[in-house]
């Protein structure tokens, strides 16, 4: 079995509506995303999947985030922008367009993270 992964990075603000403490307050972060994909065969270049594809297609979608009030977005309306929410976000809008996606990590500082995995 192969595994591959991909980052990206981008910075957004977000609110935890209901949440009691500090993280109720709009505050932001420099959000790192990881994207895993897994695969037990290579196509006839030696490859799971291009780097460069994904890449492109992952700086596409963190652009709709980038810079903005994550609590504003259309997305959110009726969830909190959660880490949790994001990554399941993200691996939904992802997976039609990528073979063999396994699973999408977001971590929200160097020591917190949470993955979503269907």
């Amino acid at each position: 079995m192969f595994e591959l992964q991909i980052e990206d990075t981008f910075d957004a603000a977000h609110a935890l509506r209901g949440y009691d403490g500090p993280c109720e307050n709009l505050h932001g972060h420099t959000w790192r995303v990881q994207v895993f994909f897994r695969g037990d065969k290579l196509n006839d270049l030696g490859i799971l999947i291009d780097f460069k594809t994904v890449k492109k297609l992952l700086k596409e979608l963190l652009d709709q985030y980038d810079h903005k009030n994550m609590n504003e977005l259309v997305e959110f309306n009726a969830s909190n922008p959660s880490s949790e929410n994001l990554a399941k976000s993200i691996y939904l809008q992802l997976q039609p367009q990528l073979k063999g996606l396994n699973k999408v990590t977001v971590w929200e500082s160097a020591t917190t993270a949470a993955s979503y995995q269907p």
